[in-house]
């Protein structure tokens, strides 16, 4: 790894893989967390005084919001084209948000299971105007794993 002790990763070095397939073309990953449940247990102790505990409860379903230039991508389009049209059993699928280092080694990753497309925006169009289309892809998942 390129990175010395202390050294941070970088927000620049990433990459987004859809059923272990990279996606071209990404400009941006954002609004990426983890939620799970807290439970609050209360008893009392031998000594009759209260004792309060708290546990992990159930995960919560999450989702993120990725950024790429608006490109021919057939993988990518298809994707969405799957989720849009509610083919749910092709549209769940693996994705992986990788954070690399220096030399392009993937050092974090960020498993979305069962992950589909729930809302797309296309950047706005208008004549004369002289810059890179987007589209703006929601990405909901039902579980994640960190590595």
């Amino acid at each position: 790894m390129s990175l010395s002790p202390g050294d941070s990763f970088t927000s620049h070095n990433f990459g987004i893989q859809i059923d272990g397939v990279m996606v071209e073309y990404l400009q941006e990953v954002s609004g990426l967390s983890f939620e799970q449940d807290v439970i609050e247990y209360q008893q009392v102790s031998a000594q009759g005084k209260p004792k309060v505990s708290k546990m992990p409860g159930v995960q919560k379903a999450g989702q993120c919001t990725v950024v790429r230039g608006m490109t021919p991508s057939p993988a990518f389009t298809q994707w969405i084209q799957q989720s849009i049209k509610g083919q749910m059993s092709t549209a769940r699928k693996n994705a992986t948000i990788m954070v690399m280092d220096y030399e392009l080694n993937p050092v974090k990753r960020y498993n979305l299971r069962n992950a589909w497309c729930s809302k797309i925006d296309a950047s706005t169009v208008k004549a004369g105007e002289a810059s890179a289309l987007t589209e703006t892809v929601t990405i909901t998942f039902e579980e994640l794993e960190i590595e």
